[in-house]
């Protein structure tokens, strides 16, 4: 039997406060072995995301031993390879969004499955990558497979409301339907997420503080084909619902924690409710899970050529319990605009 190797890693025991310090704990944890289909990858920079909180409340009261380990945004360097990867070798350059089933990046090494994975790009740097993956592939899998967006421009000209567009989806939601052609309303109510979307190209930004309709109706717009809701389903269900055009793709990233009236006008509207996980491939194991280490590299071509926006907003020069604890607290008090990376040593 081989002996453990330790590695240092942070994790939650239990679910705590974000100011209790024991909410996020450091420690030593083995060092995963790559599985036939496994990266074993040098985890150098990882980014959070608002589900690393959600899955930390959903621990209970533990204790959980060892720690659950959380992140799934990383970028990082492959180290070894499971006996039937392919495509991939020691050294390359990777990042990815994980899987929620598995440990997390919030550690020196991960082990994740190489068709969940992508070269970073190039021209990026580890903290630049880690930024990307979960949210690219959230607004990439909404957009064009959810919602039925034709990704090479035939439905140009048409509009797209995004519900809180400088948040990590939304902020790349909004290069990713330009690029499309679609018309992009962002909504956001502070001076700097107002800017961060018109930097991304939203064409316009409305205040989704104050009533959507008048504001949209201004923009000449009484009804969107396309409507994007990424904050909270049931505070905006109403609106959206009259917000949306006949035939309509209304789509939808956050569970609702009330119950929703589905029929009319949304029935007689003939809309589409357009569901969005990233991780259900992964948790599933679809015989598509490849679909997103494609969809990855596509994004990474994007990156290289300018096509794609850098998202970092804020970076942590290390990956410690109090720095992730410091970003957990903003993802949970919605302070946060664009990602939050940390530097892994």
């Amino acid at each position: 039997m081989k002996p453990q190797i330790p590695m240092k890693a942070i994790g939650a025991r239990q679910f705590l406060p974000v100011n209790d310090p024991g909410c996020l704990v450091e420690f030593e944890a083995e060092k995963p072995v790559p599985a036939r289909m496994d990266l074993l990858v040098r985890v150098r920079a990882i980014a959070v995301n608002p589900v690393d909180t959600k899955i930390r409340a959903s621990l209970g009261d533990g204790p959980h031993d060892p720690p659950r380990i959380l992140g799934w945004d990383a970028a990082g360097t492959v180290e070894a390879v499971g006996p039937e990867v392919t495509g991939f070798s020691a050294g390359d350059e990777v990042f990815y969004s994980g899987d929620l089933t598995r440990p997390g990046c919030n550690a020196e090494f991960q082990a994740v499955d190489y068709r969940l994975v992508a070269r970073k790009p190039e021209s990026w740097s580890f903290v630049e990558s880690a930024a990307i993956p979960l949210v690219a592939l959230t607004a990439w899998e909404l957009l064009f497979e959810r919602m039925g967006v034709d990704p090479h421009g035939k439905d140009a000209g048409k509009s797209l409301l995004i519900i809180n567009g400088a948040g990590g989806v939304g902020s790349a939601l909004i290069p990713l339907a330009r690029s499309a052609g679609l018309i992009v309303v962002a909504t956001a109510s502070r001076p700097e997420t107002k800017n961060w979307c018109l930097a991304l190209g939203a064409n316009h930004v409305i205040n989704h503080r104050e009533p959507l309709r008048p504001q949209a109706e201004i923009l000449g717009i009484s009804a969107f084909p396309y409507i994007a809701n990424l904050f909270n389903t049931e505070a905006y269900w109403d609106v959206t619902a009259d917000l949306i055009a006949p035939f309509g793709a209304l789509g939808l990233i956050v569970e609702p924690r009330e119950k929703l009236h589905l029929g009319d006008p949304l029935k007689a509207k003939c809309v589409r409710i357009a569901w969005e996980f990233m991780a259900a491939r992964a948790r599933f194991k679809s015989p598509d899970m490849h679909v997103q280490g494609e969809t990855l590299a596509e994004i990474a071509a994007r990156c290289d050529s300018g096509r794609f926006p850098k998202l970092h907003t804020r970076v942590f020069d290390t990956l410690s319990a109090a720095n992730l604890r410091e970003a957990h607290a903003a993802m949970e008090q919605g302070r946060a605009h664009g990602k939050w990376v940390l530097q892994c040593p």
